[in-house]
């Protein structure tokens, strides 16, 4: 163990018996001066320095710094004090120790109180079923104002989907226009799944193959195009003999194979469902898409003129090629905005905004 060297201002302390005080050890200040001019003895203590002593209740000190005891008479008073002084150090602490403990008592006591008041209203069945209330908006990111005339319609819709429901119809018609503003991403997607599920479950059952495309129509809309996948995939369109049933099958299908991002799948899908109902835009629609999202401008083009021709509205292709650009890569929306503003620059200036970069 290193050996502690004391400091000659400690050692000094230690011989006048006030080694307890922090500034008799300490060079520079206004007590360990005085120490060391009594050490010294080169000159007389001044009466500012008395005056100190007497205000630091150093009054062994004091007189004999006057030369009033002599050092054997000093250091037995000096005894008295260290020993007073220690002792109120020793009760202040005490003091102290007793207020701490009083503290943390309180505190304590206090936060039973706040834990027990919190259990109160968390067992509070209207509390309960607020907390839930608050949960399931949040769930389907709904946690911003509702008007008061709609919330109760809202919250049943909630709690029915939330439930694995399907809605009303009328439930279904308020979504879309007087709560349209509450028909969240997330709501919607959970309204699709539910619809999805109880197609597949009547497919399953009455194996009925519009019910698969209902189904997988609805998977899609959730993101759930494997799902999708998977039933279509156990349908044999091969014996099936209705036209436009086929036609639909492949239409839904190369639909989920452009969301699992199987471009050649879907538009090998997409070609047969056209050439059973050449009439019909939705496989061309599919097609169009399908070559715009692969650098295939041209190509969607023409589907699309094809589409329209068929009863595709120019308003729903402009709306389609938007949303395409909106998800496409960088580098690919880079070159579809320059084929777009090539073929008409002020019916598709929108392409310009950064906004979509």
């Amino acid at each position: 163990m290193k050996k502690i060297t004391l400091n000659k201002y400690e050692k000094i302390a230690i011989k006048y018996l006030i080694e307890d005080l922090q500034a008799a050890t300490l060079p520079g200040t206004t007590l360990s001066n005085v120490l060391n001019t009594l050490e010294l003895r080169d000159k007389a203590v001044s009466n500012i320095t008395l005056e100190f002593l007497k205000r630091r209740k150093l009054l062994a000190l004091y007189v004999y710094a006057k030369k009033e005891c002599s050092l054997a008479e000093y250091l037995s008073s000096a005894e008295l004090e260290q020993k007073n002084r220690r002792l109120i150090i020793e009760k202040e602490a005490l003091k102290e120790k007793l207020r701490q403990t009083k503290l943390k008592e309180e505190a304590a006591i206090r936060q039973q109180a706040a834990i027990e008041k919190q259990r109160a209203y968390d067992n509070n069945p209207k509390n309960i079923a607020r907390a839930k209330q608050l949960k399931l908006r949040n769930k389907y990111n709904l946690s911003y104002f509702i008007e008061s005339h709609y919330f109760q319609n809202l919250m049943k819709i909630l709690h029915n989907l939330d439930k694995g429901c399907r809605l009303s119809e009328s439930e279904i018609i308020w979504l879309n226009i007087d709560g349209k503003e509450y028909f969240t991403d997330e709501l919607r997607a959970r309204f699709h799944n539910n619809e999805a599920d109880f197609y597949a479950t009547e497919f399953r059952n009455k194996k009925d193959p519009w019910l698969a495309v209902n189904a997988s129509s609805h998977y899609r809309k959730c993101a759930k195009s494997k799902v999708a996948d998977l039933i279509l995939n156990t349908i044999k369109v091969s014996n099936l003999k209705n036209i436009k049933l086929k036609s639909a099958i492949y239409t839904t299908h190369g639909g989920v194979k452009r969301d699992l991002h199987k471009a050649k799948e879907a538009i090998f899908l997409g070609e047969k469902a056209h050439k059973l109902t050449m009439q019909d835009f939705r496989p061309c629609t599919l097609l169009g898409a399908v070559h715009m999202e692969t650098g295939n401008y041209n190509i969607g083009q023409e589907w699309y003129t094809k589409a329209i021709e068929n009863g595709f509205s120019e308003k729903s292709m402009d709306y389609e090629l938007k949303n395409i650009f909106m998800r496409a890569k960088q580098s690919n929306k880079e070159s579809l905005r320059n084929y777009l503003l090539k073929i008409d620059s002020e019916r598709y200036s929108w392409v310009r905004k950064k906004t979509w970069d």
